[in-house]
């Protein structure tokens, strides 16, 4: 039997194993740190030099520190739990100056990622309009990533249509002016936003209710950026609903 130098068989493969494992958590961790520079250095994010800062301003968008966020979510706790998506749980939460917030948090099994989270978080800051979510930042530490929004107390739209009671509650009239409200959102991102939007994903759990059954267009994670005078273009993976 061959043995290394150490009079073991199995030393020179354990070593060689635990160096590769070094190099890709290193090699990661510098994608990662690379993603958030850039990140914080968009036009976003100018004046947001302080991570640990509860809610600094930057031009747009607020970085919140992790335990802002795990105290205003109490900790994340199921009873907090509004639900789920694609990127991950979302929680109710309420800051130190007592403003109610959602929180959607990065899941380590998301079916999307970093790219996502970097697609909602630099396109809804520079997107404007009443019948679009309102995010308010972001909450980066290691691995968590979260992104925190404007609270949407009546939750969203498949809340109400996909239950028999509260269905009810949607007479033709609240119906039709969530239809006029969706489609003024998205005539907002096709044609008179800053850049040409295409949501990609719309359905009933990402148009919000809000406190007056105000709706507004939720999830910009899978939208795609068409330039001013582009009309069609070719993806590469499907996408959406």
């Amino acid at each position: 039997m061959l043995k290394t130098g150490s009079g073991h068989p199995l030393l020179l493969p354990l070593y060689y194993f635990f160096f590769l494992l070094v190099y890709f958590e290193e090699k990661r961790q510098k994608r990662d740190d690379e993603y958030f520079l850039e990140l914080i250095a968009s036009d976003s994010f100018k004046d947001a030099s302080n991570l640990e800062s509860n809610g600094r301003k930057g031009s747009d968008l607020m970085v919140f520190s992790f335990a802002a966020i795990v105290t205003a979510a109490n900790d994340f706790t199921s009873e907090n739990k509004l639900g789920e998506d694609g990127f991950g749980p979302v929680y109710k939460g309420k800051l130190s100056d007592e403003q109610e917030i959602a929180i959607k948090r990065l899941s380590i099994t998301s079916g999307q990622g970093l790219v996502e989270f970097k697609n909602e978080l630099i396109l809804i800051a520079k997107l404007q309009h009443t019948n679009l979510v309102w995010v308010l930042g972001c909450c980066i530490r290691g691995e968590e990533k979260m992104l925190i929004y404007e609270y949407t107390p009546n939750k969203s739209l498949d809340f109400f249509f996909f239950d028999e009671t509260r269905k009810t509650l949607l007479d033709w009239l609240k119906r039709w002016n969530i239809i006029e409200g969706i489609a003024q959102g998205l005539l907002y991102l096709h044609k008179y936003s800053r850049m040409r939007v295409i949501h990609r994903d719309l359905k009933a759990s990402n148009v919000l209710l809000d406190e007056s059954m105000n709706h507004k267009i939720f999830d910009f994670g899978m939208a795609r950026i068409f330039k001013q005078n582009e009309t069609e273009a070719i993806t590469n993976r499907v996408v959406g609903t």
